[in-house]
């Protein structure tokens, strides 16, 4: 929270974030997600890399795939939660 905080403080119009929810209580996970939503909102481009893929693509207006270090897929946020292989390799849903 700190970390974000100092990078606003410099009202930057890109804001990177590497694995923002890493060792966080599912709680807090939720609230992060919530505040990177909101600074998008105020017009702040965030470029976000996330494990955490379901958070992450429902936030999302446009997400890339990576496996082994190349784009395997790419789409908006609700694309790619709707994608068959996403939900069954990334998101632990098998239909």
């Amino acid at each position: 929270m700190l970390a974000v905080g100092r990078a606003l403080m410099s009202r930057p119009s890109l804001l990177m974030m590497d694995e923002p929810s890493l060792g966080l209580a599912p709680k807090l996970v939720q609230e992060i997600f919530e505040i990177i939503r909101q600074i998008h909102q105020q017009g702040v481009t965030i470029l976000l890399i996330e494990q955490n893929a379901l958070a992450a693509l429902r936030i999302c207006d446009y997400g890339y795939v990576l496996e082994t270090g190349s784009i395997i897929m790419h789409g908006t946020g609700q694309e790619l939660l709707q994608h068959q292989g996403v939900r069954r390799a990334y998101l632990g849903i098998a239909e």
